[in-house]
């Protein structure tokens, strides 16, 4: 999972003539599961697996089922993919007047990105083994190490080549990021197309200097009780399991401190009544010196889920869609995905 902030291009703001994804800041998201078929489909089809006493084959791939995607987060180019392949092979003697085709199969059951290629299991299996049991060893050992290999350059060519154009070039890609932070008040961001609430106003920084700052509310069910829900807000170890990261600074308490996602975000805790509401002072560290946010979360268990309410005000103008997602794609989302929460409650 990318780190919030470093990961994530939306929290950068550069300039650019064509406006268009600005920064690569957008999470862009590109459908790589039909490429990814056919790549797999090329690359073990009729793969030769021989020694000087087998000759073996991939004859047929009989099943691909997965899926497969290449993301743009802040120019950094992230990948998901989980496939579960299944194939036929065969084999003959080369020496000898055996002219016996013997007949087998293959299954990789976990190629993702969770596993290096030299890592992913391939099971072999032979039709009448106890006719030619050195054939399926020698499948055992040569074979799978075979088709690792061309695992292996698949994922390199999801990388490289099916990647091709999701990183957009900047204006300047080498310019400093804090003369960026110094304009970015300059700079429209593109109207969130979510259907979030949402207000203006202007807030003071420091006394004197206004800034266009925007209110967002968001609800989301969690399938899980209301305590279960709370506990993973002010538990730091749960914390510490969605946020996928162990160097953080969490104080579940009145004036206590928070510092995830690798200090990007930081602020304290103001108000927390278990089970019914937190509220926290809240800030992203590419916003303006010292400018936070507040952040109320209110939990309401109903008959076979929690709902999550959160409404933040003073929301930097410029930074409204980019916190929106994140507290859906770093939060929500992963709350969910190291939880089981997004599952029904039985």
């Amino acid at each position: 999972m990318a780190k919030w902030g470093e990961g994530d291009p939306r929290w950068i703001v550069e300039e650019r003539a064509d406006a268009t994804n600005v920064n690569n800041w957008h999470w862009t998201e590109k459908n790589a599961t039909p490429w990814s078929r056919d790549k797999l489909k090329e690359l073990l089809t009729g793969l030769i697996i021989e020694n000087e006493e087998f000759c073996c084959k991939i004859k047929e791939i009989t099943k691909i089922e997965g899926e497969a995607t290449a993301n743009n987060r802040k120019a950094k180019l992230i990948f998901f993919y989980e496939w579960v392949v299944n194939g036929d092979w065969e084999g003959t003697l080369k020496n000898g007047e055996n002219k016996t085709v013997y007949k087998g199969k293959f299954d990789i059951p976990n190629l993702s990105e969770e596993h290096d290629a030299k890592d992913v299991d391939v099971n072999i299996s032979m039709t009448n083994e106890n006719k030619q049991p050195k054939m399926k060893e020698f499948m055992y050992r040569q074979g799978t190490q075979k088709i690792r290999d061309q695992l292996a350059k698949y994922i390199i060519l999801l990388k490289e080549e099916f990647s091709q154009g999701l990183i957009l070039p900047t204006k300047d890609s080498s310019s400093n990021l804090k003369n960026l932070a110094s304009t970015q008040g300059n700079i429209q961001a593109p109207k969130s197309t979510e259907k979030s609430a949402s207000t203006k106003s202007n807030q003071e920084i420091n006394g004197s200097t206004k800034i266009p700052t925007k209110k967002l509310s968001i609800s989301e069910d969690f399938k899980c009780r209301v305590n279960e829900l709370y506990d993973v807000f002010t538990n730091i170890e749960m914390v510490r399991a969605f946020a996928r990261s162990s160097n953080i600074i969490y104080e579940p308490e009145k004036g206590g401190k928070f510092s995830l996602f690798d200090s990007n975000v930081s602020g304290n805790f103001v108000e927390l009544i278990p089970n019914k509401k937190i509220v926290m002072n809240w800030r992203n560290k590419r916003w303006v010196e010292e400018h936070y946010s507040v952040v109320t979360i209110e939990f309401n268990e109903k008959e076979d889920y929690t709902l999550l309410t959160l409404n933040q005000s003073g929301i930097p103008q410029n930074f409204f869609e980019n916190t929106e997602e994140g507290w859906k794609n770093y939060y929500f989302n992963s709350i969910k995905q190291a939880f089981g929460f997004g599952s029904r409650i039985m």
